[in-house]
Protein backbone atom coordinates (compact mmCIF):
# COMPACT_ATOMS: atom_id res chain seq x y z
CA UNK A 1 0.00 0.00 0.00
CA UNK A 2 1.22 3.32 -1.15
CA UNK A 3 1.25 5.56 1.92
CA UNK A 4 0.86 9.28 1.51
CA UNK A 5 1.24 12.71 3.38
CA UNK A 6 -1.55 15.61 2.78
CA UNK A 7 -0.31 18.66 4.32
CA UNK A 8 -3.66 20.83 3.74
CA UNK A 9 -5.57 23.47 5.71
CA UNK A 10 -9.02 22.66 3.84
CA UNK A 11 -10.08 20.44 6.00
CA UNK A 12 -13.33 19.56 3.67
CA UNK A 13 -11.11 18.86 1.18
CA UNK A 14 -9.17 17.41 2.69
CA UNK A 15 -11.59 14.75 4.20
CA UNK A 16 -12.67 14.25 0.94
CA UNK A 17 -9.21 13.28 -0.14
CA UNK A 18 -8.22 11.04 2.75
CA UNK A 19 -11.68 9.31 2.45
CA UNK A 20 -11.21 8.65 -1.65
CA UNK A 21 -7.28 7.61 -1.19
CA UNK A 22 -8.35 4.95 1.17
CA UNK A 23 -10.64 3.52 -1.16
CA UNK A 24 -7.97 3.12 -3.59
CA UNK A 25 -6.06 1.69 -1.52
CA UNK A 26 -3.98 4.54 -0.79
CA UNK A 27 -2.99 5.72 2.81
CA UNK A 28 -3.31 9.41 3.30
CA UNK A 29 -2.31 10.99 6.92
CA UNK A 30 -3.43 15.05 7.02
CA UNK A 31 -1.60 17.64 8.76
CA UNK A 32 -3.28 20.80 8.32
CA UNK A 33 -0.57 23.53 8.59
CA UNK A 34 3.57 23.40 7.68
CA UNK A 35 5.26 22.98 11.02
CA UNK A 36 2.24 20.20 12.03
CA UNK A 37 3.62 18.19 8.29
CA UNK A 38 7.18 19.03 9.01
CA UNK A 39 6.45 16.96 12.45
CA UNK A 40 4.69 14.34 10.75
CA UNK A 41 7.60 14.24 7.84
CA UNK A 42 9.65 13.68 10.27
CA UNK A 43 8.58 10.80 12.02
CA UNK A 44 7.00 8.62 9.59
CA UNK A 45 7.91 7.52 5.54
CA UNK A 46 6.02 8.73 3.18
CA UNK A 47 5.62 7.88 -0.78
CA UNK A 48 4.33 10.49 -1.90
CA UNK A 49 4.00 14.13 -0.11
CA UNK A 50 0.65 16.07 -1.26
CA UNK A 51 0.98 19.69 -0.45
CA UNK A 52 -1.01 22.43 -0.38
CA UNK A 53 0.76 25.94 -1.82
CA UNK A 54 -1.64 28.07 0.80
CA UNK A 55 -1.17 27.14 3.96
CA UNK A 56 -0.77 28.80 6.79
CA UNK A 57 2.14 29.32 9.43
CA UNK A 58 4.45 28.35 6.90
CA UNK A 59 3.55 27.83 2.86
CA UNK A 60 4.14 25.38 0.74
CA UNK A 61 7.61 26.29 -1.03
CA UNK A 62 8.77 26.57 2.43
CA UNK A 63 7.72 23.41 3.83
CA UNK A 64 9.25 22.07 0.35
CA UNK A 65 12.47 24.09 0.80
CA UNK A 66 12.78 22.96 4.23
CA UNK A 67 12.70 19.15 3.53
CA UNK A 68 14.81 19.80 0.64
CA UNK A 69 17.68 21.15 3.17
CA UNK A 70 17.11 18.51 5.49
CA UNK A 71 18.14 15.85 2.29
CA UNK A 72 14.58 14.58 2.38
CA UNK A 73 13.53 13.47 -1.29
CA UNK A 74 10.29 12.42 -1.02
CA UNK A 75 8.66 13.46 -4.42
CA UNK A 76 6.21 16.52 -3.67
CA UNK A 77 2.51 17.01 -5.81
CA UNK A 78 1.84 20.81 -5.30
CA UNK A 79 -1.62 21.27 -5.27
CA UNK A 80 -2.43 25.34 -5.86
CA UNK A 81 -4.77 27.42 -7.22
CA UNK A 82 -2.35 29.18 -8.47
CA UNK A 83 -1.74 27.91 -12.66
CA UNK A 84 1.16 30.65 -13.80
CA UNK A 85 4.35 29.65 -15.29
CA UNK A 86 5.93 32.14 -12.92
CA UNK A 87 4.37 30.24 -10.12
CA UNK A 88 5.26 26.87 -11.58
CA UNK A 89 8.70 27.75 -11.81
CA UNK A 90 9.18 28.93 -7.95
CA UNK A 91 7.85 26.07 -7.00
CA UNK A 92 9.93 23.92 -9.25
CA UNK A 93 13.14 25.88 -7.99
CA UNK A 94 12.09 24.79 -4.09
CA UNK A 95 12.13 21.28 -5.19
CA UNK A 96 8.54 20.43 -6.38
CA UNK A 97 8.13 17.57 -8.22
CA UNK A 98 4.67 18.27 -9.87
CA UNK A 99 1.80 20.14 -10.31
CA UNK A 100 -1.81 19.93 -9.68
CA UNK A 101 -4.07 23.05 -9.94
CA UNK A 102 -7.15 23.42 -7.79
CA UNK A 103 -9.88 22.43 -8.15
CA UNK A 104 -8.95 18.92 -9.76
CA UNK A 105 -10.63 15.56 -10.39
CA UNK A 106 -9.61 12.90 -7.50
CA UNK A 107 -9.18 10.07 -10.50
CA UNK A 108 -6.15 12.50 -11.87
CA UNK A 109 -4.67 13.05 -8.46
CA UNK A 110 -4.44 9.19 -8.00
CA UNK A 111 -2.79 8.82 -11.01
CA UNK A 112 -0.12 11.63 -10.68
CA UNK A 113 0.49 9.65 -7.33
CA UNK A 114 1.03 6.42 -8.75
CA UNK A 115 3.16 8.61 -11.46
CA UNK A 116 5.32 10.07 -8.42
CA UNK A 117 5.78 7.32 -6.96
CA UNK A 118 6.91 4.87 -9.47
CA UNK A 119 9.34 7.10 -10.62
CA UNK A 120 10.93 7.21 -7.67
CA UNK A 121 11.17 3.89 -6.88
CA UNK A 122 12.35 3.36 -10.68
CA UNK A 123 15.15 5.82 -10.02
CA UNK A 124 19.27 5.17 -8.94
CA UNK A 125 19.03 7.18 -5.77
CA UNK A 126 22.55 8.47 -6.29
CA UNK A 127 23.60 12.24 -5.78
CA UNK A 128 26.71 13.27 -7.59
CA UNK A 129 28.72 16.00 -7.89
CA UNK A 130 32.26 16.20 -10.04
CA UNK A 131 33.88 13.12 -9.23
CA UNK A 132 32.07 12.42 -5.61
CA UNK A 133 28.77 10.52 -5.80
CA UNK A 134 26.58 9.13 -2.92
CA UNK A 135 24.18 6.60 -3.13
CA UNK A 136 21.29 7.17 -1.04
CA UNK A 137 20.41 3.63 -1.36
CA UNK A 138 23.20 1.46 -0.18
CA UNK A 139 24.24 4.49 2.00
CA UNK A 140 28.06 4.98 0.10
CA UNK A 141 29.88 7.55 -0.64
CA UNK A 142 32.78 7.56 -3.14
CA UNK A 143 35.44 9.82 -4.56
CA UNK A 144 36.81 8.87 -7.37
CA UNK A 145 36.08 5.29 -7.39
CA UNK A 146 37.63 5.84 -3.76
CA UNK A 147 35.15 4.71 -0.66
CA UNK A 148 34.83 7.54 1.68
CA UNK A 149 34.22 6.70 5.61
CA UNK A 150 31.81 9.23 7.01
CA UNK A 151 30.57 9.67 10.33
CA UNK A 152 26.80 10.04 10.42
CA UNK A 153 27.19 13.88 10.96
CA UNK A 154 29.06 13.71 8.42
CA UNK A 155 26.64 12.04 5.89
CA UNK A 156 24.09 14.44 6.46
CA UNK A 157 26.41 17.59 6.10
CA UNK A 158 27.52 15.62 2.68
CA UNK A 159 24.55 15.39 1.14
CA UNK A 160 22.55 18.50 1.84
CA UNK A 161 25.58 20.22 0.55
CA UNK A 162 25.22 17.79 -2.58
CA UNK A 163 21.85 18.81 -3.13
CA UNK A 164 22.71 22.36 -3.66
CA UNK A 165 25.89 21.85 -5.04
CA UNK A 166 27.29 23.93 -6.44
CA UNK A 167 25.10 26.35 -4.94
CA UNK A 168 26.20 27.22 -1.42
CA UNK A 169 24.21 26.49 1.76
CA UNK A 170 24.55 28.93 4.86
CA UNK A 171 25.35 27.90 8.28
CA UNK A 172 22.03 28.25 10.12
CA UNK A 173 20.75 25.40 7.10
CA UNK A 174 23.39 23.07 7.58
CA UNK A 175 22.82 23.62 11.48
CA UNK A 176 18.85 22.76 10.87
CA UNK A 177 19.68 19.99 7.91
CA UNK A 178 21.70 17.82 10.88
CA UNK A 179 20.65 19.20 14.51
CA UNK A 180 16.75 20.75 13.46
CA UNK A 181 15.73 23.03 16.06
CA UNK A 182 17.86 22.48 18.55
CA UNK A 183 21.10 24.19 17.32
CA UNK A 184 24.65 22.79 18.84
CA UNK A 185 27.26 24.85 20.18
CA UNK A 186 28.91 27.37 17.86
CA UNK A 187 31.56 25.14 17.44
CA UNK A 188 29.98 21.94 16.60
CA UNK A 189 29.51 23.01 13.12
CA UNK A 190 32.97 24.09 12.82
CA UNK A 191 34.17 20.95 14.08
CA UNK A 192 32.28 18.32 11.46
CA UNK A 193 33.13 20.73 8.93
CA UNK A 194 37.07 19.87 9.70
CA UNK A 195 36.32 15.91 9.73
CA UNK A 196 34.21 16.16 6.22
CA UNK A 197 37.05 17.98 4.52
CA UNK A 198 39.31 15.17 6.00
CA UNK A 199 37.15 12.82 4.38
CA UNK A 200 36.34 14.38 1.17
CA UNK A 201 39.53 16.80 0.28
CA UNK A 202 42.55 15.73 1.97
CA UNK A 203 43.32 12.88 0.26
CA UNK A 204 42.65 13.78 -3.49
CA UNK A 205 44.94 16.81 -5.29
CA UNK A 206 41.24 19.46 -6.11
CA UNK A 207 39.34 20.17 -2.59
CA UNK A 208 35.31 20.33 -2.97
CA UNK A 209 34.58 21.60 0.26
CA UNK A 210 34.42 25.24 0.10
CA UNK A 211 34.33 28.15 2.88
CA UNK A 212 31.35 30.99 1.60
CA UNK A 213 32.50 34.08 3.85
CA UNK A 214 30.10 35.67 5.57
CA UNK A 215 27.21 33.26 4.72
CA UNK A 216 28.43 29.05 5.12
CA UNK A 217 29.70 26.27 2.65
CA UNK A 218 29.44 25.08 -0.67
CA UNK A 219 30.77 22.09 -3.04
CA UNK A 220 32.95 23.38 -5.58
CA UNK A 221 35.03 22.84 -8.45
CA UNK A 222 37.83 25.20 -9.10
CA UNK A 223 35.61 26.04 -12.08
CA UNK A 224 32.77 26.96 -10.45
CA UNK A 225 35.15 28.90 -7.78
CA UNK A 226 34.62 32.53 -6.76
CA UNK A 227 36.67 34.90 -4.55
CA UNK A 228 34.79 34.93 -1.47
CA UNK A 229 35.22 31.35 -0.67
CA UNK A 230 37.75 29.42 0.42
Amino acid sequence: MLSTLLIEDDLDLAGTVVQYLDIEDIRCDHASNGPAGLTLMEAGSYDVLLLDLNLPRMDGLGVCQRLRTRGDDTPVLMLTARDTLDDKLEGFRAGTDDYLVKPFELQELVARIHALAHRRSGQARQLRYADLVMNLSEHTVTRAGRTLRLSPTGWRLLETLLRAAPAAVSRRALEEAVWGDEPPDSNSLKVHLHNLRRAVDVPFATALVHTVSGYGFALRTPADETPDQS
